[in-house]
């Protein structure tokens, strides 16, 4: 059995993130990797702080701190919020390490040995205003594609073409906002991706049939349009140094490699950053060297983020000529809209996690996203669409059947699971309905179509209130005192399988399904096909607890509270 590596987009580190970064990258693998664990697998999750860059240096600059010190805190308070959404990592690092620096610079040293590294002197952008050279992101102007006013020097963040700065019309500094720009000759490093374009391509079409469409037409729009080479090194204090033994000018000048550069390659750091904590058991390479049939590499990520993943690493990769560990599949979305229009820091607009979190316990918002995630197309987030689907799944159709069947129970048989007769025809029929959307469930989280496994999610918890309405426990109780106490085990029961097969999605809330009973020897990691149908893991006589309402229902006050709050008008 193959082993799985999993990552997701590394989260920048200037600010906490909203919503949409969540369900686009984070979320969903931390999901799927709640999935394969519990079925049996050996799962590597990996993320890690993406920290270098000039937004880190001039965050820093306004907080007043060193950049090595802003960036520790800002990496601590992310993945306090990170802990908060109960994100299962193995090891969540910082590309800033010792590990990333040692990795990129191993790249570059190679790259450079077989000839796909040039040093080219350039004319860039430098601001007299600013006393420095300008990085490409901190160039700002209008995208001469699409016509954004807000284009940055090395993306358009609305119609996502990759720039330089010298492509933007009316160009400014964005730190300073002069426009009285200059461009002046320096040196830096090319990665030749012209030279690799063949090889990529060869690459991609290998991959691209199983990978979604968003993935394999982005990708296949940058390789027609033509692999460029790309300067892979700025001007800033803080980065990954050139290495002096190969570089010398460059490194004295104080050249850093580009951020989507030693980004990527923070993947394989963080694993040994994971690995470097207990060296005795822990084997990093065997995860990334030569593990092509022995790993299974999974990537999530918004589409922005597509084109560094699926063409620009690999490319690296294929270049340094070692056996690297290259991406099996690559899991795009598309971006999640508030009210239609994008999250935004600056005019506080949309929810960030902190905020989430400040809000509604983790569950709430861990199963709107995923029942929601923009997969297809983009998604909007409004809150009339989130309060209703709170209300609906998880407060009338779960958390009411869990809190009915145990009251009720408590209330009429006691504290232990009763007995009741022998299963009969209605068991029967739940048995293999359940086990029949079980197995659509399953179906649904391998492919990692998130939506469709959320709906399967959702029929089973539906199964369980047509099951009691169909069986009407509290009149049975009046003329059939063995009949209800068999539909009342059967439904604790199936708390206890919802517990177990919810847990991916709603692990808080697993947890306190799973811990309303007393079971001594409960080990299950999943329910089999056998175990669905059978529905006795919770025997009679098991002492049980009704554990605190699961889900609160939003009332209307607290919908127009969250609007006026967060903005919520269509634009």
């Amino acid at each position: 059995m193959a082993r799985h590596l999993i990552t997701s987009a590394l989260p920048y580190i200037n600010g906490i993130k909203h919503l949409g970064n969540m369900v686009g990258s984070m979320l969903p693998a931390d999901v799927y990797s709640r999935y394969l664990r519990q079925r049996g697998h050996d799962v590597l999750y990996i993320c890690a702080t993406d920290e270098h860059g000039t937004p880190a240096e001039l965050a820093a600059k306004e907080q007043g701190l060193p950049v090595a010190e802003f960036c520790a805190q800002a990496h601590d308070a992310q993945k306090a919020v990170y802990d908060g959404f109960a994100l299962a990592f193995d090891y969540f690092g910082r590309s800033s390490s010792p590990e990333n620096r040692e990795i990129t610079q191993h790249f570059a040293r190679k790259l450079n040995e077989n000839g796909f590294i040039e040093e080219r002197a350039i004319r860039q952008v430098y601001s007299p205003a600013d006393g420095r050279f300008l990085p490409d992101r901190y160039v700002e102007g209008t995208c001469p594609h699409c016509g954004y006013d807000k284009a940055r020097g090395d993306q358009c963040e609305n119609c996502t073409r990759v720039l330089d700065p010298t492509d933007l019309i009316n160009p400014r500094s964005a730190i300073s906002g002069s426009t009285d720009l200059e461009v002046r000759e320096t040196k830096h490093l090319f990665l030749l991706q012209s030279k690799l374009q063949h090889e990529v391509e060869a690459w991609v079409a290998r991959h691209e049939a199983d990978w979604p469409q968003l993935a394999s037409s982005i990708a296949r729009k940058w390789l027609t349009e033509g692999l460029h080479d790309r300067a892979i090194t700025r001007d800033l204090d803080w980065g990954v140094p050139v290495p002096a033994d190969t570089w010398p000018e460059l490194a004295a000048e104080g050249k850093v490699f580009y951020v989507w550069f030693d980004a990527p390659i923070e993947y394989i750091g963080a694993t040994k950053e994971w690995a470097d904590q207990d060296p005795d058991s822990r084997d990093w390479k065997s995860w990334w060297y030569e593990a092509d049939d022995t790993v299974r590499y999974t990537e999530f990520m918004a589409k922005d983020n597509v084109p560094f993943h699926t063409v620009m690493f690999p490319a690296t990769e294929l270049g340094v000529r070692e056996p690297w560990k290259k991406v099996d599949y690559v899991k795009a979305f598309n971006w999640l809209t508030y009210y239609g229009g994008k999250f935004s820091t600056s005019q506080k607009r949309g929810v960030f996690t902190d905020q989430a979190l400040a809000i509604l316990p983790a569950d709430y918002w861990r199963y709107f996203l995923i029942a929601n995630a923009p997969e297809s197309d983009d998604a909007s987030f409004t809150w009339e669409h989130f309060t209703a689907t709170v209300n609906k799944d998880l407060a009338d159709t779960l958390g009411n059947f869990v809190n009915r069947v145990l009251s009720f129970s408590r209330k009429r048989f006691g504290e232990e699971v009763p007995a009741g007769g022998e299963p009969g025809e209605a068991e029967r029929k739940l048995g293999e309905e359940i086990a029949r959307l079980l197995a659509e469930y399953e179906e649904h989280m391998e492919a990692l179509q998130f939506r469709k496994a959320a709906a399967a999610l959702r029929a089973l918890w539906s199964a369980g209130n047509s099951y009691l309405e169909e069986k009407a426990p509290w009149l049975e109780i009046k003329t059939d005192k063995e009949g209800a106490a068999l539909t009342l085990r059967t439904a604790m029961n199936l708390i206890h399988l919802y517990a177990v097969v919810s847990e991916p999605l709603i692990p808080a809330s697993s947890a306190a399904m799973r811990g309303a009973f007393a079971l001594p020897d409960d080990t299950a990691a999943w329910v089999t096909a056998d175990e669905a149908k059978a529905l006795d893991s919770v025997p009679a006589g098991t002492p049980f607890t009704v554990p605190p309402v699961l889900f609160a229902k939003l009332t209307d006050e607290d919908l127009e509270t969250y609007k006026e709050r967060f903005g919520g008008t269509e634009d």
